[in-house]
């Protein structure tokens, strides 16, 4: 009788969120940082940095949502190549 062992991949989690004046930056709980230019977002491209600053994470870290411009971003889609 064989078995199957299947490698469970840790599901990625956000743990802050950073701005340049063109890139969102999302640093992970392993340790990774995420940068991905502010054009994949247009809501965030337009809001001030006051708006930037008002996120907060969902799901326990697997999404980020900024409530003054109604966006939401899952650490998921910021990983996957555009």
């Amino acid at each position: 009788m064989s078995t199957s062992t299947t490698k469970v991949q840790p599901e990625p989690l956000a743990v802050g969120v950073s701005f340049t004046k063109d890139t969102l930056r999302v640093a992970l709980a392993d340790g990774r940082e995420i940068a991905v230019p502010l054009e994949w977002s247009p809501r965030l491209r337009r809001a001030t940095p006051k708006q930037r600053k008002n996120w907060r994470l969902i799901g326990g870290g697997v999404g980020i949502h900024w409530e003054d411009v109604d966006e939401d971003l899952s650490v998921e889609s910021l990983l996957a190549v555009r």
